[in-house]
C-alpha cells in the first residue's frame, strides 16, 4: 500500500490500475488479506469498476474487507467522478442537435444504471437544452409511461421540441417493440399540440440506438 501511495504522489493517479485505485480508497485490508487482495476480489465480484458503480454502496459493503465506511468512501469517489464528467459535458455542450449529442448527454447519467429511467429533454427553437426531466422510473424490465407524463412537463417548460431518452439495464440498446409503439403514440400526441418529438434515444452499456431509426428499419 505505501508503494501505491508513493507512485500516486510521484507519477499521478492516472498511471495506477483499477485495483490500485480501489486499494487507495479502501486504505486497509483485513486479517489475512492485504488491501490489494481485497480490491482485486471486489473488482472481480462486481465485474469491474462499472459493476461497482452499478451496485452501489449497500451491495458491496457486505464484501469481505469492505464494510460500510469503506463502501461509502468508494461511492463518494465514484460520484465525484460522475459529477465532474456530467458538469464538464454540460459546460462544453449546450446544444442537443443530433442523435450523437443526445447520446452524449445520456451515457454518463443512464448507461450504467441497474433500473430503467425515462428522461425528457426540452429544447428551445435552436436546439438548446432548456430542461431535463425524469418522467418515469422502473425496474430491470421497464417502466410505465403515458403521453401525458411526457407532454405535461414539455408544456410547463415551454419546449419548442422534445427528445425522449431511456436506458436498457440489460446492456443491449436495441429498441423493443414496446419502445417503438410508445414512441409512435407520444409522437402523434406531441404533434397534435405542436411540440415535435425529434427522437427517442435508447442508451445501454453496449451503445446507443435511435428508436426513430428502428421504426424506419421495421
Amino acid at each position: 500500500m505505501p508503494a501505491i501511495r508513493e507512485r500516486a504522489l510521484q507519477s499521478g493517479v492516472q498511471d495506477l490500475g483499477d485495483a490500485e485505485l480501489v486499494s487507495l480508497l479502501l486504505g486497509t485490508g483485513t486479517t489475512g488479506s492485504s488491501v490489494e487482495h481485497v480490491a482485486l476480489a471486489l473488482l472481480e465480484a462486481a465485474g469491474g469498476i462499472e459493476g461497482i458503480a452499478r451496485l452501489g454502496p449497500h451491495a458491496f459493503a457486505v464484501h469481505p474487507g469492505v464494510g460500510p465506511v469503506k463502501a461509502a468512501r468508494l461511492a463518494a469517489a465514484l460520484e465525484l467522478g460522475q459529477r465532474v464528467l456530467i458538469r464538464s459535458l454540460a459546460e462544453r455542450r449546450q446544444l442537443i442537435d443530433s442523435f450523437e449529442a443526445a447520446a452524449d448527454w445520456a451515457r454518463p447519467r443512464l448507461a450504467a444504471l441497474d433500473h430503467e429511467e425515462v428522461w425528457l429533454l426540452c429544447l428551445d427553437g435552436r436546439s438548446g437544452l432548456k430542461a431535463s426531466v425524469r418522467v418515469a422510473q422502473g425496474g430491470l424490465h421497464g417502466c410505465a409511461l403515458t403521453a401525458r407524463d411526457v407532454l405535461a412537463p414539455a408544456v410547463k417548460n415551454g419546449a419548442a421540441a422534445i427528445l425522449l431518452i431511456h436506458n436498457h439495464p440489460s446492456g443491449d440498446p436495441e429498441p423493443s417493440p414496446d419502445d417503438v409503439e410508445m414512441t409512435k403514440h407520444v409522437a402523434k400526441c406531441a404533434e397534435l399540440i405542436g411540440i415535435p418529438l425529434l427522437d427517442h434515444v435508447v442508451v445501454a452499456r453496449q451503445g446507443a440506438r435511435s428508436v426513430l431509426d428502428a421504426r424506419a428499419d421495421a
